[in-house]
């Protein structure tokens, strides 16, 4: 099996590195939702050794996963765990909470649940960050945006780009309040909220 490459994972790395270096600090043990190729997290967590990076996603993608965290040998990305919003969640709680282009992806009630079990794997100043497109205020904010929605849902109804402010009355009611909203390449946005 050959590893797994995502493109957009080696264009968008800089540019969050530079909102991690910023956020996740001092911060410890991170959780990586949806963590596809594995490319972003060999990617951070030499960067950022600070960091404990725990990978997860459905059972599917773990075996890419594995390669590039394998070649990679770094002491601070332990073994990928299986990760399906809607079944089992891991018992450790973690001080940060990762996740790129995903929320697209998934169904919007799996985005609910995502949000709703935060809480049980968070400590209580926590901090998510998120990477992709949204929308604001139901409009898109590019043409480009709009055409990629297009794309989505002709792939999966399920999917779509998410509106910003449906996704922050998400994470208010699981507790984490918005402390930074970053403009990035290519018409994304890096969300960052703390739990309180």
């Amino acid at each position: 099996m050959e590893k797994p490459n995502a493109p957009a994972c080696k264009r968008n790395r800089e540019p969050i590195l530079a909102v991690l270096r910023k956020h996740f600090a001092d911060r410890h043990q991170v959780l990586e939702i949806g963590s596809g190729t594995g490319q972003h997290a060999v990617y951070f967590a030499a960067a950022l050794p600070q960091l404990n990076w725990q990978c997860s996603d459905r059972a599917e993608s773990l075996p890419g996963i594995r390669l590039w965290l394998d070649e990679a040998a770094l002491p601070n990305t332990p073994a990928p765990l299986v990760l399906d919003v809607g079944g089992h969640w891991p018992a450790q709680r973690y001080d940060a909470v990762f996740s790129a282009n995903t929320l697209h992806i998934m169904a919007w009630d799996e985005v609910e649940t995502l949000f709703a079990r935060l809480p049980q794997v968070t400590t209580d100043n926590a901090l998510l960050a998120i990477y992709g497109p949204f929308n604001k205020q139901g409009h898109y904010t590019s043409d480009s945006n709009a055409a990629f929605d297009q794309w989505l849902k002709a792939r999966g109804e399920h999917m779509g780009i998410r509106d910003a402010e449906a996704v922050d009355a998400l994470a208010l009611a699981a507790g984490f309040h918005l402390i930074d909203d970053i403009t990035m390449p290519a018409n994304n946005r890096c969300r960052v909220w703390q739990r309180r």
